[in-house]
């Protein structure tokens, strides 16, 4: 909750007072100029750091892994969009922060690695990503370990002769 109305409260307050005040030192013109800058200037490295994660997953996904650190990069690189289009100083520098590679990288490992994005899969250890591979029969780890084997669906037979 306090998140939210720091969000929404306290850092578009902190945005016109920081506008007001740079348009008081360099003119109005100027810092609306200035505004529409950062915007365009961020919008273009968006879209070349966009394609370059995207790139990047598309390397991951065709060598059987799963782009754990592409998929939050993607995330974080949408925030960065969002707040590079939304008018001010405070969040342009926030946007930047997430659109330059080496802020982003590490930031999005610490995020793997704290575990916040285990809801990707994962038996808990380690960054927690994992995925089942069924074309190969195997289970491969982020580590690269394949553990392979055989697998049956024991209450789908139980479940096609009850249909019959």
């Amino acid at each position: 909750m306090r998140f939210l109305v720091a969000f929404f409260i306290i850092i578009p307050l902190t945005e016109m007072m920081l506008l007001f005040e740079v348009a008081d030192r360099i003119g109005g013109l100027a810092t609306l100029i200035l505004v529409v800058l950062t915007a365009v200037i961020g919008v273009q490295i968006l879209k070349s750091q966009g394609l370059s994660t995207l790139l990047g997953a598309n390397q991951r996904l065709q060598s059987g892994e799963l782009p754990a650190q592409e998929i939050v990069e993607g995330m974080m690189l949408a925030g960065a969009g969002a707040l590079l289009l939304t008018p001010g100083f405070i969040t342009d520098t926030l946007g930047f922060i997430f659109l330059a590679g080496p802020f982003r990288r590490p930031i999005a490992r610490r995020i793997i690695r704290s575990g916040m994005m285990r809801t990707l899969g994962g038996s808990g250890t380690g960054s927690g990503f994992s995925y089942w591979s069924r074309s190969g029969g195997s289970f491969r780890s982020e580590s690269g370990d394949v553990f392979e084997g055989e697998y049956h669906e024991e209450g789908r037979s139980q479940l096609d002769q009850t249909q019959r």
